[in-house]
């Protein structure tokens, strides 16, 4: 009778596997995710016309949904605005913190992050056709679209902002960042998934 548990030299060929399907690893991997984030986050550059800073966290947040898929992904995000609603330093250092940081210009875009990466890890995992490369390229765009939209309507909801305005100050500036971060996001996606199955 063959065992069900994977065997000592698949594990040792893939250590990865066992540390994913566990318990403790998936809470491991959520919380790492959150930490890199996070760190992301704090890589952060303020703009003079607008309350957005420019930062790698949206990169983070596409890595982490096209790594762990859409459900691990969108847990894991949403365990990161868990961690910054309790007040802990996770979202970009220029805000206010904690609550008031969810409910403030930058809230629609925090809270896109859990939608945009299950998008993101959906998608590479659904679409069939194309290269690795180009569905992770497709599910990190679609999930930019989110977080931009997202944080688009957010930011419209506060009063004297015309569309003008609101485009100059939560898209247009960020749109050359993003097609770099989605380009790099779906390169290091990549390279790892073809590393991973060496």
């Amino acid at each position: 009778m063959q065992s069900a548990l994977p065997s000592s030299t698949s594990l040792a060929q893939n250590p990865s596997r066992s540390i994913t399907k566990s318990l403790t690893g998936r809470v491991v991997i959520a919380v790492a995710a959150t930490i890199f984030v996070a760190l992301c986050a704090h890589v952060s550059v303020p703009l003079p016309f607008t309350p957005v800073p420019l930062t790698l966290q949206n990169f983070a947040v596409l890595l982490v949904g096209l790594a762990l898929g859409p459900v691990a992904g969108f847990a894991a995000m949403a365990l990161y605005l868990a961690e910054g609603a309790l007040g802990m330093p996770v979202f970009n250092p220029h805000g206010v913190g904690g609550m008031l940081q969810l409910f403030g210009p930058t809230g629609g875009y925090l809270l896109s992050y859990p939608f945009a990466a299950a998008t993101a890890g959906w998608v590479v995992r659904s679409v069939r056709a194309g290269s690795l490369y180009l569905r992770a390229a497709l599910g990190a765009t679609l999930a930019t679209v989110i977080i931009l939209a997202l944080g688009t309507i957010w930011i419209a909801q506060f009063p004297h902002s015309s569309s003008f305005s609101i485009w100059t100050i939560a898209v247009a500036p960020f749109l050359p960042g993003e097609v770099v971060k989605i380009a790099a996001a779906a390169g290091l996606y990549t390279s790892f998934s073809r590393w991973n199955r060496a």
